[in-house]
C-alpha cells in the first residue's frame, strides 16, 4: 500500500512539474515572437525614415543592399526592392529572435513632385 501511494504522489509531483516547465516555455515563446515582430517593425520604420530623408535611396538601383537595423540585442535585415517604374517600393524585414521569426512586407509608394512616401499595405508575413 505504501508504495502504490508512493507511486500516485511521485507521477502526481512529475505531473505537475511537466506541465509547469511547459507553461513556462510556452510564456518564454510568446515572447520571443512578440519581440521578433517588434524587432521586424523597427526595420521598416528605419526603412521609412532613410526613405523619407533620402528620396533617391532605392529608387534608380532596382535592389537596395540588405542592410541590418539593431533594436537592442536584435537586428532586423532590411532589403528594399523597386519593381515598378510607377515610384513603388517594396520593404522586406526579416528578425529572429530565439528561434521565433517576425517577417513584415510593406509596399510604399512616393509622390514623384513632392517626394512625399505613402505606405500603401502593411502585411505580416508568416
Amino acid at each position: 500500500m505504501v508504495f502504490f501511494i508512493g507511486g500516485i504522489v511521485i507521477v502526481v509531483g512529475l505531473l505537475i512539474a511537466f506541465l509547469a516547465a511547459s507553461s513556462a516555455d510556452t510564456g518564454y515563446g510568446v515572447a520571443a515572437a512578440a519581440n521578433a515582430q517588434s524587432v521586424a517593425t523597427a526595420g521598416v520604420e528605419d526603412a521609412l525614415l532613410r526613405l523619407d530623408r533620402n528620396p533617391a535611396f532605392p529608387w534608380g538601383s532596382g535592389v537596395s543592399q540588405p542592410y541590418t537595423v539593431a533594436s537592442g540585442s536584435s537586428t532586423a535585415s532590411v532589403t528594399v526592392t523597386n519593381p515598378s517604374s510607377a515610384g513603388q517600393a517594396t520593404i522586406l524585414s526579416l528578425a529572429t529572435v530565439s528561434g521565433h521569426t517576425g517577417k513584415i512586407s510593406v509596399v510604399i509608394s512616393e509622390n514623384p513632385v513632392t517626394e512625399q512616401v505613402s505606405i500603401i499595405s502593411w502585411t505580416n508575413v508568416q
